[in-house]
């Protein structure tokens, strides 16, 4: 039981780190990027390539795949997605999931369809037994401890820029009244381009983290793109704090769901999304007063 938990909640803080980016785009931008999974998917195969052709340490890759996915996020955010953000939803869902698609097919064309085997550091394999033998055993592999570490921190990190930094509140100023806060001095388009490009970069981590866990192919976008918009839609997108416990829930949800009840499959997910958002339609977590 114990094991299931833990599983769990190493692969919920995964899929937090992966659908944060969008919970930012989405909440404080305003803007609905169905494409975010491509980035995640840009970031686990830098660095497949990275330590598989040019064996460059795993641990080096992390931040190489969060700039690297981050940097390209900066340039289409420019190019593309800026001129979109006025555009209504509907325009901003079909653009989004047709850069989705054209980035399956140009990941199927230059990487091959198959499946991508992530090598590890030996440091990062292995697993340890606590309990060994009694009713309430953990196993807790080396690795999903290691995600368990990286999201924590990076959800602790998050939060403080949010919250405690002047780029938060300028961003929450851009958020909440632009011409305003262009008007106080403020450069809402760098504050965009800057948060969009560290969505992004976030994404790419989580591709980085994921793709021993998820596995990595050209559909991922597609694949894993419903349980992004599930920890959104469940945890909220005017916090950190809702997406996380959305993606803690989900997680354990779906792994419990796994174990014990196979032939359900994601049944239990969708359920536990429906009477959550029966429940509370606007998100586990929502801001007020535009604080």
């Amino acid at each position: 039981m114990l094991t299931i938990l833990f599983d769990g909640i190493a692969y919920g803080m995964l899929l937090f780190i992966l659908a944060v980016g969008l919970s930012v785009t989405m909440g404080l931008m305003n803007f609905i990027n169905l494409a975010h999974g491509a980035f995640a998917m840009i970031g686990g195969y830098l660095t497949v390539v990275l330590t598989q052709q040019y064996g460059v340490p795993f641990l080096w890759c992390l931040p190489i795949a969060f700039a690297g996915a981050g940097l390209l996020g900066a340039v289409l955010e420019r190019t593309l997605y800026r001129p979109m953000y006025k555009k209504p939803h509907l325009d901003q869902v079909l653009f989004s999931i047709g850069l989705a698609f054209m980035a399956v097919a140009a990941t199927d064309y230059f990487m091959g369809s198959q499946q991508q085997i992530m090598q590890l550091p030996d440091g990062l394999r292995g697993r340890t037994e606590l309990f060994d033998g009694e009713s309430y055993a953990l196993g807790m592999g080396h690795y999903r401890l290691f995600i368990i570490a990286v999201c924590a921190a990076l959800t602790v990190g998050l939060q403080f820029v949010l919250a405690k930094t002047r780029f938060g509140s300028r961003l929450r100023a851009s958020v909440d009244d632009a011409r305003v806060a262009a008007g106080l001095g403020i450069n809402v388009n760098l504050v965009f381009a800057a948060t969009f490009a560290v969505g992004s970069g976030l994404a790419g981590l989580g591709g980085a983290l994921g793709a021993e866990v998820l596995g990595l192919d050209p559909t991922f976008p597609l694949k894993f793109m419903v349980y992004f918009l599930i920890v959104v839609a469940v945890g909220g997108t005017s916090s950190i704090t809702g997406p996380l416990l959305a993606a803690l829930l989900l997680g354990i949800a779906d792994v419990a769901g796994k174990y014990y009840v196979p032939k359900l499959g994601a049944f239990i997910v969708y359920s536990l999304m429906l009477v959550i958002l029966l429940w509370r339609p606007q998100g586990l977590f929502v801001r007020k007063g535009g604080q």
